[in-house]
């Protein structure tokens, strides 16, 4: 986030709680990426942000409470994205596939944000756990919506979705601790192939991959 000029700016004070708060959410990222969350201090984060301590503590009571806040943002932002990329007239496979690289691409652009969410999450305290598993969930419904009956008539049971959207999560976490942020567009063909499996079978998601 940009910071705001010093001394007399003439902006209104409501732009400037808000632009104060969006400071701190991404100087929270930030130092998550590069500290951890264990090491991660209110200071710190004040620092990054160029927000003095008083002014942090008039937006969040304390460091966790600061990452609630980010983490419920950037799961929304995350939502937005993908959603975005799902052109309805578009075939099921083919708005899986196009909100797939979307996350992709974003998580690759982002990777302060990205460990956020499939790393530092998981390391924050059992509120966040349970906030990452409602995360999880909420994905679930996009993923049914449109999707294929098999040929035998017997769709897979609700289980599998979850299963689907918990396994792309536990993959891209992989990809996060190895510092493979980057490379995730490079790996849209196996994930891809991932999710599409279970509902098309493997020869059929193989074409789709390869034809795309």
């Amino acid at each position: 986030m940009e910071r705001l000029p010093r001394g007399r700016h003439g902006l209104p004070r409501q732009f400037v709680i808000q632009n104060q708060r969006e400071r701190l959410l991404a100087a929270l990222a930030e130092c998550l990426y590069k500290r951890g969350y264990e090491s991660t201090t209110v200071a710190a984060i004040g620092k990054c942000a160029a927000v003095s301590k008083s002014d942090f503590y008039k937006h969040f009571e304390s460091k966790e409470d600061c990452f609630l806040a980010a983490y419920e943002d950037s799961v929304a932002r995350v939502r937005r994205e993908v959603l975005a990329a799902c052109d309805r007239r578009q075939r099921w496979e083919s708005r899986v596939l196009g909100a797939l690289e979307a996350l992709l691409d974003l998580f690759a652009a982002e990777p302060a944000l990205a460990r956020l969410l499939l790393v530092e999450g998981l390391r924050a305290g059992r509120g966040v756990y349970d906030r990452y598993q409602d995360a999880l969930q909420s994905f679930v419904p996009y993923l049914r919506d449109g999707a294929p009956t098999p040929a035998d008539g017997a769709p897979p049971p609700p289980e599998t979705d979850e299963a689907v959207v918990g396994g792309v999560a536990a993959l891209l976490a992989r990809r996060a601790l190895a510092d493979e942020l980057e490379q995730l567009p490079n790996f849209l063909p196996q994930i891809g192939e991932f999710v599409l499996t279970p509902y098309l079978g493997a020869a059929e998601a193989r074409r789709i991959i390869s034809d795309r």
